[in-house]
């Protein structure tokens, strides 16, 4: 089915990221996968590249184009390159409307020239060992000293957690309130008191660094309150609609490309004298993936659409997120049956691309959660 997301510009962008990801990261996704990291100046080369803050306005030295259509097409060229290490969806996705929309005119000049540059990488910290998606869980208080916040806790599961140089994190500054006495705060690398434990060791997604962050008696300036205080559950709940079409467009590319691989191996792989996809049952297996991911391609356009044009609801970013996640694990799952033992055997990307979708049906709210925000719209 043919898509009428992308226009002429788009396209041009689209190449723009293919070459920089050729050039600047395929060459070493190995390298990063077993180091567990990337190398920190691909990100100083995509902020040259223009490939960082496309949506921040100019004056600050981001792209000024408030399209989602433009972070979409760098999520699905990052996935179609292999580079699972590279954390710019969430930098660009995720972090930017926080220091876009809740900043002070101050606070943007201080952070968002470093934030298009890639001199200054991002995390949102929210998940603690104790607390995920449940916000009044939340353990990590910040405390009002004269001119200054003091934060203490410990947040984990960090994204680009090793790399940031500045974090939003999420802390109580009202217990008695719960989830509606949560503040949001940023912390600079080299506060006192804030520290990165070990580079966590995950499943999949191995070059994107993943970190334990502690705060103890981190004493961080008043005016580095993002956002009004007591405000922070309505300020998450206003940009996660955001953050979950962000991980849907990554799912339903990946779904694509694997798929994509799964069909080229299916007319060429030889069982019996003859292509294993002219035995039936994978004929069938193939023609439900195929229907599956043309369905989520719809749906998932339609939402950046609704998106761009500030219609994205918080129940429909939970369906795109939760199903295409959902598929995206169904689709790795039977693909790397399909390859029979070479999908079991890492120097195939079908193999990679299962271990790496796991993680999509849990992060960003999980499935469970997602169905929860779907079934109270329904007024159930």
């Amino acid at each position: 089915m043919e898509q009428h997301l992308y226009e002429a510009e788009h396209e041009a962008f689209r190449e723009l990221c293919k070459a920089f990801l050729a050039r600047e990261a395929v060459p070493y996704n190995d390298e990063w996968d077993k180091a567990g990291i990337v190398d920190r100046e691909v990100w100083r080369k995509a902020g040259a590249a223009g490939l960082l803050g496309m949506d921040v306005d100019e004056e600050y030295g981001g792209g000024g184009q408030k399209d989602f259509r433009f972070n979409a097409v760098l999520v699905e060229e990052i996935v179609a390159a292999g580079a699972s290490g590279l954390g710019f969806g969430l930098h660009n996705d995720v972090v930017a409307p926080y220091l876009t929309d809740l900043t002070t005119e101050e606070q943007r000049k201080r952070w968002l020239p470093g934030f298009c540059s890639g001199d200054i990488v991002t995390a949102i910290a929210m998940s603690e060992p104790g607390a995920g998606s449940d916000l009044a869980g939340v353990r990590t208080s910040a405390v009002r000293d004269g001119d200054s916040w003091v934060l203490n806790g410990q947040k984990t599961f960090i994204t680009n957690g090793e790399l940031a140089d500045l974090v939003v994190v999420v802390a109580k500054t009202d217990p008695a309130q719960g989830a509606h006495g949560i503040s949001l705060f940023v912390v600079e690398t080299g506060t006192p008191g804030f520290t990165r434990g070990r580079r966590l060791e995950k499943v999949g997604l191995k070059a994107n660094d993943t970190a334990e962050l502690f705060f103890d008696d981190c004493r961080i300036p008043a005016d580095h309150l993002l956002g009004q205080e007591n405000s922070g559950f309505y300020h998450l709940m206003a940009n996660l609609p955001r953050e979950r079409l962000g991980i849907a467009v990554a799912a339903v590319a990946s779904a694509e490309q694997v798929l994509a691989i799964t069909l080229e191996y299916a007319k060429t792989r030889q069982a019996f004298g003859k292509p294993i996809g002219s035995f039936q049952h994978n004929r069938f297996v193939l023609a439900e993936l195929d229907t599956e991911v043309t369905i989520a391609r719809t749906f998932l356009n339609q939402c950046i659409a609704e998106q761009n044009a500030g219609r994205l609801t918080v129940a429909d970013a939970a369906k795109a997120k939760w199903w295409t996640t959902e598929l995206q694990n169904k689709v790795a799952d039977r693909c790397v049956q399909l390859h029979g033992g070479y999908g079991f055997m890492m120097e195939y990307p079908v193999a990679k691309a299962w271990l790496n979708s796991r993680v999509q049906t849990i992060y960003g709210g999980t499935t469970e959660i997602m169905k929860e925000i779907i079934g109270r719209s329904l007024g159930v």
